[in-house]
C-alpha cells in the first residue's frame, strides 16, 4: 500500500494513496497520523490495507492527490539515523578532504543521528542562509521501522522495515570538515531533510525489493537536466536491513524510526569513479561526488554547490515507467 501525510498541524493527516498516486482517501478514522499507525502497526496495517484495496477498486469516495499538499510521510520522527550503504560515495567524499578509507568501513557501516523534529515536505524549498556553506543534495533510500528490539540481526531487522521512501538528505558541505575535526560528528552541517510524498510497503515494490535493497534507478535532475541515474540495488555494500540492525546493536528503536541508506552511488563499469550522465555514465546523487571527480581529473572542482534558485528533483519509477513514491522537487531559497 501507499501512505502519505497531508499537511495539517505538526504531524500531518494520514491518507491512503492510490497506486498511480492520483487519488487518496482519508484514513484518520483508522489512525489520525502515520506515527499513530506505526505505534499500533500490527492492528492498524490490515485496516489500512483494506482501505487501500477499496481505493484501488474505486469502492470508496476519493479526492485528487496533489503532491505539493503532502508533508514528508512522517513530518517529524522520534529518530532519524543515516547510514553509509554505498562505500563508493564514502570513499570519494573522504578523498575530497584528504582522508583515507579505513578497511573497517567495508564491515562496519558509518551512521550519524540527524535532526528529525522538522523534516521538509517533498515540495518545500530548501532554506539556505549563506551560500558559502556549500549546500548539496543527497539522493537516498530510506525506511521506516516499527518497534525494533535491541540486538536484532539483519534477517530479523528486515521484518521490522514497514515502509520505504526516498530522501533528499541536504548537507552543508563546507561546514563538515570543521565539525568533524572536533571529534563529535555532524550537527550544523546537516539541516532538515526532505522525503518523498508517499511511503510504500515493501511488497508494493514487488521484484524491485530484494535482500533489503531497492533494485531500481534513482532519478535525479538538477536545474532541469539529468544529473543522477544510479542503480540503487548496485554497489550497496550494506542492505537497509544491515543498517537497521547496526542502529539497534546497543539500543531498541522506537516505532517511527527512519533509517537512511546514505547517498546512492555507483562505480563506473571499469571499476573507477562514476561518469556524468551526459558522458554515458550513471551520474551522481550529490554534487560532492562530481566535485571530487573533477578534482581528481582536473586538479580542482568546477561545479559549484547549490545556490538560491537552483532546483533538484528526486524520483524512482517502476518497470513500466510509473512513479513509485512521487517526486521530491525542491528549490533553494535564500533564508
Amino acid at each position: 500500500m501507499k501512505l502519505a501525510s497531508l499537511k495539517s498541524g505538526r504531524d500531518g493527516r494520514l491518507v491512503v494513496v492510490s497506486r498511480d498516486i492520483t487519488r487518496y482517501c482519508a484514513a484518520d478514522n483508522i489512525a489520525p497520523t502515520l506515527q499513530a499507525a506505526l505505534d499500533d502497526w500490527e492492528n492498524v496495517a490490515p485496516r489500512l490495507e483494506a482501505l487501500y484495496r477499496d481505493v484501488e477498486h474505486e469502492a470508496v469516495p476519493c479526492i485528487r492527490f496533489h503532491e505539493h499538499d503532502a508533508a514528508s510521510p512522517l513530518p517529524r520522527a522520534y529518530q532519524w539515523a543515516d547510514g553509509s550503504a554505498y562505500i563508493n560515495h564514502v570513499a570519494l567524499v573522504r578523498k575530497a578532504r584528504g582522508a583515507e578509507l579505513p578497511a573497517s568501513f567495508h564491515e562496519d557501516p558509518l551512521m550519524y543521528q540527524g535532526g528529525s523534529d522538522a523534516f521538509l515536505g517533498p515540495r518545500d524549498p530548501i532554506p539556505l542562509r549563506d551560500e558559502v556553506w556549500g549546500c548539496d543534495m543527497e539522493g537516498e533510500i530510506a525506511v521506516i521501522t516499527d518497534d525494533v528490539p535491541m540486538g536484532v540481526g539483519a534477517a530479523e531487522a528486515l521484518g521490522h522495515i514497514k515502509l520505504v521512501m526516498l530522501c533528499n538528505d541536504v548537507s552543508l558541505r563546507n561546514l563538515v570538515p570543521a565539525e568533524l575535526a572536533k571529534g563529535f560528528g555532524f550537527f550544523q552541517s546537516k539541516p532538515p531533510s526532505a522525503f518523498s510524498p508517499v511511503a510504500v510497503t515493501p511488497d508494493e515494490l514487488e521484484g524491485a525489493w530484494a535482500d533489503g535493497r531497492v533494485h531500481r534507478p534513482l532519478l535525479i535532475d538538477y536545474n532541469g537536466q539529468p544529473f543522477g541515474r544510479a542503480e540503487a540495488g548496485v554497489d550497496a555494500t550494506f542492505s537497509l536491513a544491515d543498517l537497521v540492525a547496526h542502529a539497534a546493536k546497543t539500543r531498541p528503536l522506537s516505532a517511527g524510526t527512519v533509517i537512511g541508506s546514505g547517498t546512492v552511488s555507483n562505480r563506473d563499469a571499469d571499476g573507477g569513479p562514476g561518469r556524468p550522465v551526459g558522458e554515458g555514465g550513471r551520474g551522481y546523487s550529490c554534487i560532492a561526488e562530481l566535485r571530487t571527480i573533477e578534482t581528481i581529473r582536473d586538479g580542482a572542482p568546477a561545479t559549484p554547490f547549490m545556490r538560491a534558485g537552483d532546483t533538484v528533483s528526486i524520483e524512482m519509477r517502476d518497470a513500466h515507467g510509473h512513479s513509485i513514491f512521487g517526486r521530491i522537487e525542491q528549490v533553494v531559497e535564500q533564508a
